[in-house]
């Protein structure tokens, strides 16, 4: 799903609060997800100064890791998407856990191309040739990770590529982001199809049909559109069942404490040359641009702490 800055006049974030619902169709054979994110991706923008394509770029991987966390069981699991490309933004990282938490970056938020041939947001040339990796935190000794090369760099394709292939359960991906002239974002969502086993040709071939007549969906949204309506359009008549809805936002998990110990696990070596070069420390966190500031002296106790572990 692409998308354009708008040429009309501003428009101001959607007032629909964001959430993602999650719910099945035609007697389980269809697993159905579908998203409004606008102020998930508006906080991200301010928080990284992101340009309009990498605002879409990231808006997008934000909203499929928001859906693709209600799958998870516990609120402390969590699951991030992880894009490496040659383009000029170079990587995005996306997080979400069990709770509808949710954050992210772009390595360069500062990249700014000319609109594509149809005129919309360069996201592919903005992210290029890649990879897409999947990681799931499920607490256990190891995480799970699933990779695919990038199909088109659109970021929805890529992720219905990946989980036919990965996880094989074929799917259909819409992801969007409305920017704003001012660059801010109006709306962004997303929805994800799923055919779970058992499903039917017949129901993989309506499914594809409707999804190919489906309005724009950043249009849609837009114009006032619920997640909830989104999926009874693309399921009209399939029974579909809504099983949770839960609200969704834009929170880190970082912490003081938390980049203290990070700092402390560089180990002695680095924590003295720290001190040697005699300044203080500033420390941010990539996923929310919070910025934490150590003293040398306390750069000296992480030192003696790093020297008793």
């Amino acid at each position: 799903m692409s998308e354009t800055m708008r040429d009309f006049e501003n428009n101001p974030v959607s007032q629909l609060e964001d959430y993602v619902i999650r719910g099945t169709a035609c007697d389980g054979q269809v697993l159905a997800f579908a998203a409004t994110t606008s102020h998930m991706v508006e906080e991200a923008r301010r928080r990284h100064h992101t340009k309009p394509v990498v605002t879409a770029a990231l808006g997008r991987t934000m909203t499929a890791a928001a859906m693709m966390g209600l799958q998870l069981k516990q609120d402390s699991e969590d699951i991030s998407i992880q894009i490496k490309g040659s383009g000029p933004i170079g990587g995005i990282s996306a997080v979400s856990d069990g709770a509808g938490n949710v954050r992210g970056y772009a390595e360069n938020p500062d990249v700014e191309l000319p609109l594509n041939k149809k005129g919309k947001l360069d996201v592919a040339e903005a992210i290029g040739i890649g990879v897409m990796s999947i990681v799931k935190d499920l607490g256990l000794k190891e995480p799970y990770v699933g990779s695919t090369h990038l199909v088109t760099s659109e970021i929805a394709e890529d992720l219905a590529y990946y989980f036919t292939a990965s996880e094989q359960v074929p799917s259909a991906v819409a992801l969007g982001v409305l920017v704003n002239p001012d660059e801010s974002v109006w709306t962004s969502g997303g929805y994800i199809l799923q055919l779970l086993p058992g499903a039917t040709d017949e129901v993989a071939e309506m499914l594809q049909e409707r999804c190919t007549s489906f309005p724009q969906l950043t249009t849609y949204l837009a114009e006032g559109h619920t997640p909830e309506e989104v999926l009874n359009s693309l399921l009209e008549g399939l029974d579909f069942e809504l099983m949770a809805r839960v609200p969704v936002r834009f929170k880190c998990n970082c912490t003081r404490d938390r980049v203290e110990r990070a700092l402390i696990s560089i180990g002695e070596k680095d924590l003295v040359s720290l001190i040697e070069e005699g300044e203080d420390v500033d420390m941010t966190c990539h996923y929310c641009g919070q910025g934490y500031h150590f003293t040398i002296d306390e750069v000296k106790q992480m030192l003696e702490k790093a020297r008793t572990q």
